[in-house]
């Protein structure tokens, strides 16, 4: 993924930007995600949230997530769509959903977490690298 990501919710009330390369990509099989997702996990791109554009009001349910910590699930309170998180183990990162970019196709996962939580009907891609957790911080 290169160049500038935008996207936003369904209904186009909350819209973001962001001109910075992800931090990292990565699909989250843990069981909130799953819960969150109505699916099997939930696909996100970590941004800078300093270049971070967002506009429109983000509504925000918070849960503690599988690791122990707290996470912010952001979504628009009109159409209901997943745009953002924000997370107490990730500070100074916002996640947005790999579904809410303009062009999602060009949006390549590169890791798959909390794979211990994996559905046993979730097809991952077998060449991706797999963490039971939370990969290891560096």
């Amino acid at each position: 993924m290169s160049g500038t990501l935008s996207g936003g919710c369904a209904c186009g009330a909350i819209r973001y930007e962001s001109s910075a390369a992800p931090i990292f990509t990565g699909t989250c099989h843990c069981r909130d995600c799953q819960r969150a997702s109505g699916g099997a996990s939930s696909s996100v791109l970590a941004l800078p949230e300093a270049a971070l554009r967002l506009t429109g009001e983000v509504k925000y349910h918070t849960v503690k997530a599988d690791s122990g910590k707290t996470l912010s699930r952001g979504f628009c309170g009109n159409c209901g769509s997943p745009v953002t998180n924000r997370g107490e183990a990730m500070p100074g990162l916002v996640m947005i959903a790999a579904g809410s970019l303009d062009d999602p196709k060009s949006f390549k996962p590169a890791i798959d977490i909390w794979t211990s939580s994996a559905l046993p009907w979730d097809n991952m891609n077998p060449a991706l690298p797999k963490f039971p957790k939370n990969p290891p911080q560096s």
